[in-house]
This record gives structure tokens, sequence and C-alpha cells, in this order.
């Protein structure tokens, strides 16, 4: 079963175009470095919550859609590996001075799979 490395962010919606772009770029990055699928979601459907909610958890602005992403790889250790190469790569320092969406709002972890049916 795959380690899965998930990521929500709230981008602005003007942005979308640019948002894919970057996601794409990123995406080719990632996979030259040890992933196995990378998967970008535009939100479409994302209710406000009771007591939280995918727009709370980023601190989503009215004129912003949140995105949900995930990076599969073989392993934890895979992972791992990428993180470091993708930390000290010239490419994705560059994309991060262009990012098209606030990263300091963006959460993100590592998830071990326990069910793939």
């Amino acid at each position: 079963m795959p380690y899965v490395e998930g990521f929500v962010a709230a981008v602005p919606a003007e942005n979308k175009e640019i948002y894919r772009k970057h996601a794409a770029e990123a995406a080719v990055l990632f996979k030259e470095l040890g992933a196995t699928r990378v998967v970008e979601c535009w939100g479409d459907d994302v209710p406000a919550g009771k007591v939280t909610d995918f727009r709370r958890a980023v601190q989503a602005k009215d004129n912003e859609v949140v995105v949900f992403s995930w990076v599969e790889y073989p392993t934890r250790a895979a992972r791992d590996a990428a993180n470091e190469k993708i930390m000290t790569d010239p490419r994705m320092r560059a994309m991060g001075e262009q990012m098209p969406f606030d990263g300091k709002r963006m959460i993100f972890g590592g998830f071990e799979g326990i069910l793939d049916s």
C-alpha cells in the first residue's frame, strides 16, 4: 500500500489556471524524485462544518477556493528521500518564489495507508 503525503491549501479563485500549471510543473519534479502518483483537486463542494472544516483549516478567504492534493510514494522512506532532494532542488526553489497561493496557510502531512478497497 502506498505512502501518501496530503495537502490542503486556499488558492485565489482567479489563480486557478496559474495553480494548475504550477501543480503540473511540481508533479513532474515529484515523479522524477520517486512519487508514483500526484493528484490535484479544485474545491467544488466544500461545505461549512459546525466545528471545523477545510476552509477554516486553511483560513480561506471569500475569494479563495480550497484545493486538496496528494502525492503517493511506494514507502515512507521513498517519500523522505524525495522530500530531502526536493528541498534542495533549484527548480523547487524557483517554484516556491512564484507560488500562486499563501503557502503559510497550507496544511500537509504524511499518511500510512491502512485500507484500499
